[in-house]
């Protein structure tokens, strides 16, 4: 019986090794079939994608060309009048031009009627159905805008002094900008619009908008003047009532004249700073560069001109004051007849006159004008009525010098330990300097003086010190500005200004 079930057991054996060799070897055919499989897959996702590249490519020969249009206008839907319009004339649409040709077309539903901007370019299929919008090109023909119309309308000038009527693209304005006279804006004259505001440096390097940081403290000598022109400027601005009641009007113009360097540009910026203080919105200065103003090109002086004015009216229309200002004013405005090559001023003084007298008023505008030579401005520009107040700004007298020297050596300016310590005091070494400068000048130089011939004698002696303090191995007690640093810049300042006297054939 025992052997029996051993027998049986030792069969039992061998049937379960059989089994888990079969098993082993189905396990190795299925691998192997599964890695089959992978290489077919892979190999089938190729051939799909080979079948999808050569469809497409079957697809786009046999699809027919596109074509460009540019916008006009997009058309929503409206009721017809009944018995007179069909239903395809009422049917949303878009207004573009095609090939020379005005085409009302039919839009992509996959296209918001939004993004249909005038003078965008689109893409037509064959059915003349808009699929695509494309990306502004950026360019066209350059335009100056002329006048910008109540209801946002553009009146340009194009080649040839043309004047054409367009409409601001909602691109051009969405951007945040305004647009001015005198602007350089992209038109599209097929389609009637104005596509892009182009920030040209042209005119603007001509009007140049500046806060001022200039004071009437800044400012040495002429407490006259300045009493002048306050008394003819911001009185005005300032007491608007009390001048209407009194049936005064505020003069449009003022000329500052006389020798170079005596603070006539200062004058004018102080002018609109003290203006922008006194008022709650803020004046503004309009810096003209005289030279860069004219323009070999027939009219384009006198357009600069009338830009000019126009922004100075722009800026003047909500109430804030405007200051503009011509410096070197004969340059610009000499008398007409004089010129050796060309008579260009008999344009350009009338042009100006008409700025100042035209039917467009200059309410809260004021012209300064800035002059070394009054005798060459055109005579009619100087009569009661445009440039009404005439102020002579002289060399400073000796003690406007001191007044002008004060505010250069003023306290933020170190001077030398041994000089504070002798005259018992910061502010007595400083008059003492003050006092060695007016004596070494005045009255023996008195004709060479100006503010900026003070400013130059300072800045010598302070680069004089600095270089002193350098050499002594920064010293402490060698640093900060001495009398003898002074006098040796008035020395040589004195003698390069009768250098360039004699040179120039001045007899002073």
């Amino acid at each position: 019986m025992t052997e029996e079930l051993q027998s049986k057991l030792n069969q039992a054996h061998r049937q379960i090794d059989n089994l888990r060799q079969r098993h082993r070897e189905l396990e190795q055919k299925l691998q192997t079939a599964g890695r089959n499989n992978d290489r077919l897959t892979g190999l089938l996702e190729a051939t799909r994608g080979q079948i999808e590249q050569l469809k497409q490519a079957l697809e786009a020969d046999g699809q027919a060309p596109f074509t460009f249009a540019t916008v006009i206008a997009y058309r929503p839907a409206r009721e017809a009048v009944q018995g007179r319009e069909i239903e395809a004339a009422v049917a949303p649409g878009c207004d573009v031009l095609h090939s020379g040709r005005k085409l009302r077309v039919s839009v992509s539903p996959l296209i918001q009627p939004e993004e249909l901007t005038p003078g965008s370019e689109v893409l037509l299929n064959e059915n003349y159905t808009i699929v695509a919008i494309l990306e502004p090109e950026g360019t066209g023909e350059i335009a100056r805008v002329k006048e910008v119309l109540r209801d946002g309308r553009l009146v340009i000038i194009t080649r040839g002094e043309e004047e054409r009527l367009v409409k601001l693209s909602a691109a051009a304005s969405g951007e945040g900008e305004v647009v001015r006279i005198g602007d350089a804006v992209v038109v599209d004259l097929r389609t009637g619009t104005a596509t892009e505001i182009v920030p040209l440096s042209e005119v603007e390097d001509v009007v140049l908008e500046e806060s001022p940081d200039v004071s009437y403290a800044d400012i040495g000598g002429l407490a006259e003047q300045i009493e002048q022109i306050r008394d003819a400027v911001e009185m005005p601005f300032l007491h608007s009532e009390l001048y209407r009641e009194h049936g005064l009007r505020a003069p449009k113009g003022i000329l500052l004249y006389g020798p170079p360097g005596c603070g006539k540009t200062m004058i004018a910026k102080a002018v609109a700073s003290s203006l922008s203080e006194d008022t709650d919105s803020g004046a503004y200065f309009l810096n003209i560069k005289g030279p860069e103003l004219l323009n070999k090109y027939v009219g384009e002086t006198e357009r600069h001109i009338r830009v000019i004015f126009s922004r100075a009216r722009e800026r003047a229309s909500s109430g804030n004051p405007v200051v503009v200002f011509f410096d070197e004013m004969e340059a610009l405005f000499r008398t007409r007849g004089t010129g050796v090559s060309s008579d260009v001023e008999t344009t350009i003084v009338p042009q100006l006159l008409a700025e100042i007298d035209g039917v467009e008023s200059l309410d809260n505008v004021i012209v300064i004008g800035a002059s070394n030579r009054e005798d060459m401005i055109d005579p009619a520009i100087l009569r009661p009525g445009r440039l009404d107040v005439k102020i002579r700004v002289q060399r400073p007298s000796a003690e406007g010098a001191r007044e002008i020297l004060r505010i250069h050596l003023g306290e933020q300016v170190p001077i030398r330990g041994s000089l504070v310590q002798h005259h018992g005091g910061p502010a007595a070494a400083r008059e003492a300097l003050i006092d060695a400068v007016v004596t070494a000048l005045y009255p023996d130089q008195a004709g060479f003086m100006s503010g900026a011939v003070l400013s130059n004698i300072v800045d010598r002696a302070k680069k004089a010190a600095i270089k002193e303090f350098l050499a002594l191995e920064e010293d402490p007690e060698a640093k900060g500005i001495t009398v003898e640093h002074l006098l040796a810049a008035v020395e040589d300042e004195m003698a390069e200004q009768h250098a360039m006297g004699a040179g120039l054939g001045f007899n002073r």
